[in-house]
């Protein structure tokens, strides 16, 4: 029996500040948080990113500076999401757990740019999950969408109740337990750890 862990990279892997990559793109387009969030960071832009809308990194490039109204240096836009993530060790130790009980994957809501570049913005990950390493835009559906967890299962042949995922926001939790996937809605690395110990436990 082949078991899956999937797992959310911000605020689960790494603690997350928006507000921090969002003060780094004023400073490289110069426009304030909130006209970034009217012009980019909404269902039609960003989310839309997210779930598939553009096919590559140079279109979500494209339409990005369209949106901005600013050609955009792309290693500027990758250093602004890398700064605003700090790695949490202990998160990093149970995933590292989970790799020596099955196979571990990362589903993370982001777009293609994100994607391209992942493993310059998450390098402390490129070792634990190697060739393993998605966003929800390689899948062409974000969180909590239950058809992204259908094709991640699709993509790993494995069954829903073989598989454990863990994210921070309880409506991605909801959506993946829709499909009958085992769920930790995550608190602390410590009760990761645990859920994933049970996980495994019930299933040898």
């Amino acid at each position: 029996m082949s078991l899956l862990f999937i797992f959310d990279m911000d605020d689960v892997l790494y603690d997350y500040d928006w507000r921090l990559r969002m003060s780094a793109m004023t400073d490289i387009t110069g426009l304030p948080l909130d006209e970034l969030r009217r012009r980019w960071w909404h269902n039609d832009g960003e989310w839309a990113a997210e779930a598939g809308g553009f096919a590559s990194a140079a279109e979500y490039l494209s339409a990005f500076e369209k949106a901005i109204g600013m050609p955009v240096d792309e290693a500027q836009f990758v250093e602004a999401r890398a700064g605003a993530m700090t790695v949490w060790p202990e998160s990093l130790a149970a995933v590292r757990r989970a790799s020596e009980l099955g196979t571990i994957t990362l589903l993370t809501n982001n777009g293609p740019l994100v994607s391209k570049h992942l493993r310059a913005i998450a390098p402390e990950l490129v070792d634990l999950f190697g060739d393993h390493l998605f966003t929800s835009s390689d899948y062409g559906a974000r969180k909590p969408d239950p058809v992204v967890f259908e094709r991640v299962l699709a993509a790993y042949d494995v069954q829903p109740e073989n598989t454990f995922f863990a994210d921070d926001m309880r409506v991605n939790v909801e959506g993946a337990a829709s499909l009958g996937i085992t769920t930790y809605h995550f608190g602390t690395p410590q009760g990761l750890h645990a859920a994933i110990e049970e996980f495994a436990a019930a299933r040898t």
